[in-house]
């Protein structure tokens, strides 16, 4: 299997990613005062999610949004999302502030979750 990277495309794939990152972040931020750390966590990554798919769909990969690339989205990031509670709750678990926490778990999803999305927007069937 020959994997072809293409440089602009990760460098758009990080644009989005910091965007959508950010906007994960901010909503977790301000949502975890009122409400539990993991149900804050959750709501800003479904927002960020739907952000992401169409970013990622028109920018990052110059493709349509499609039921078919959506299905596959939210595979690749159900799959993402897991990963992000359980590191949450391991850093969590291991002293890390509420406030720092999800900072090492994006450096640690994030480029699992560029090959998975690459996949689905790249992979012919």
């Amino acid at each position: 299997m020959k994997i072809k990277i293409n440089f602009r495309e990760v460098i758009r794939f990080g644009m989005v990613g910091v965007f959508a990152t950010l906007l994960h972040y901010s909503i977790y931020w301000v949502l975890k005062r009122y409400m539990n750390v993991n149900i804050a966590y959750t709501i800003g990554y479904f927002l960020s999610f739907i952000c992401n798919f169409f970013l990622s769909s028109y920018f990052t990969f110059k493709s349509e949004a499609s039921v078919k690339r959506g299905i596959g989205f939210i595979g690749a990031h159900l799959n993402n999302y897991f990963l992000h509670m359980i590191l949450l709750n391991l850093f969590l678990f291991l002293g890390v502030s509420e406030s720092l926490a999800p900072i090492p778990v994006y450096m640690i999803a994030v480029p699992v979750n560029f090959i998975l999305v690459r996949w689905v927007f790249k992979h012919k069937r």
